[in-house]
């Protein structure tokens, strides 16, 4: 095991022993449904950078995977719809964190009387080895772990997800970001990394690995301000940087027309005399009505005169034609 992920390793089983609230600084609250009781353990514990899942993504009849089992409260949420034994499965390679997933879905029986500890299945293994047959799953999720990992292991981690679910199943993913590359000599230090600091790429790189992946429709469903950082706290830095934590919902499904689509938020408005405009890519805009578009798509209508585009808003719910 390379040195650095075996200190990711040793930072999260001490989390799993004594929560650590310095972590991850999640930013997204938990869901709030009837009958859905949340254990305080599982709250202590809550370690990620934003949200992953939407529950409109989520069916009856998924089998959802989880990378990273953490204290298992996203499990629990998933396992809210699922409702029937292996319907979620959490993979984590921390014994101390499994323990103590067990523990806290335990209590979370006691208090859910929906809820048995068998909806959700904890298996050893991790993000680089994913122990579950190739298209087993149809939504995947992780939560500020894969932002841990060196390119190498990071294209590796987003190969298996791939691997693993069903075509034109949804990865949902949150991690931090940074605004440009961090110096290497941050980028050197392992404990800042398993703290989600070091390992941060650029929006671009990180929206090109997924893409990179099999992931040929991509919307960004979030992106704003997680976490700065200073020189005076990290002496490696020259100087301050504000990292920001996004939320990606990626379909495994080949590249449309203008190659992979990634939708940031961005419209374009056909404004001619017709009823409608075929942009000659299979696509038809409406006069006067706003369509979601691609940012290649956007691109590519910018020459067009009598189209208005909008720039991101990086809320994406739903993608659109193009």
């Amino acid at each position: 095991m390379s040195t650095y992920l075996q200190t990711i390793e040793d930072v999260y089983a001490a989390a799993a022993r004594q929560p650590d609230q310095n972590l991850c600084c999640t930013s997204a609250p938990v869901w709030r449904f009837p009958d859905l009781a949340i254990p305080p353990a599982m709250l202590a514990m809550n370690y990620g950078c934003g949200a992953t899942v939407e529950p409109r993504d989520l069916r009856r009849d998924d089998t959802i995977l989880y990378v990273g089992v953490g204290g298992g409260l996203e499990a629990l949420q998933f396992a809210y719809f699922t409702r029937r034994p292996g319907g979620v499965i959490a993979v984590d390679p921390v014994a101390d964190m499994r323990a103590q997933a067990r523990k806290n879905f335990d209590d979370a029986a006691r208090v859910n009387p929906w809820f048995q500890p068998d909806f959700v299945t904890i298996l050893d293994g991790n993000a680089l080895d994913l122990p579950v047959p190739d298209g087993s799953v149809r939504v995947a999720a992780q939560n500020c772990l894969f932002n841990v990992f060196r390119q190498h292991d990071l294209d590796r981690a987003l190969g298996e997800v791939a691997r693993a679910l069903k075509p034109g199943g949804l990865f949902a993913t949150s991690d931090p970001i940074a605004p440009a590359p961090l110096p290497e000599a941050f980028r050197a230090n392992d404990l800042a990394r398993a703290h989600c600091l070091s390992g941060c790429q650029t929006f671009d790189d990180y929206l090109a690995a997924i893409t990179g992946a099999g992931f040929g429709r991509v919307e960004v469903r979030s992106r704003v301000p997680y976490r700065l950082l200073t020189p005076h706290e990290f002496p490696e830095l020259r100087e301050a940087v504000m990292l920001e934590s996004v939320e990606i919902a990626a379909y495994k499904m080949p590249d449309g027309p203008d190659g992979a689509e990634i939708f940031t938020g961005r419209t374009a408005t056909y404004a001619g005399r017709e009823e409608a405009w075929d942009d000659g890519a299979g696509h038809v805009l409406p006069r006067g009505v706003p369509v979601a578009i691609s940012d290649a798509a956007a691109g590519r209508l910018a020459r067009q005169q009598d189209v208005t585009l909008t720039p991101p808003t990086y809320s994406v719910r739903g993608a659109g034609c193009c």
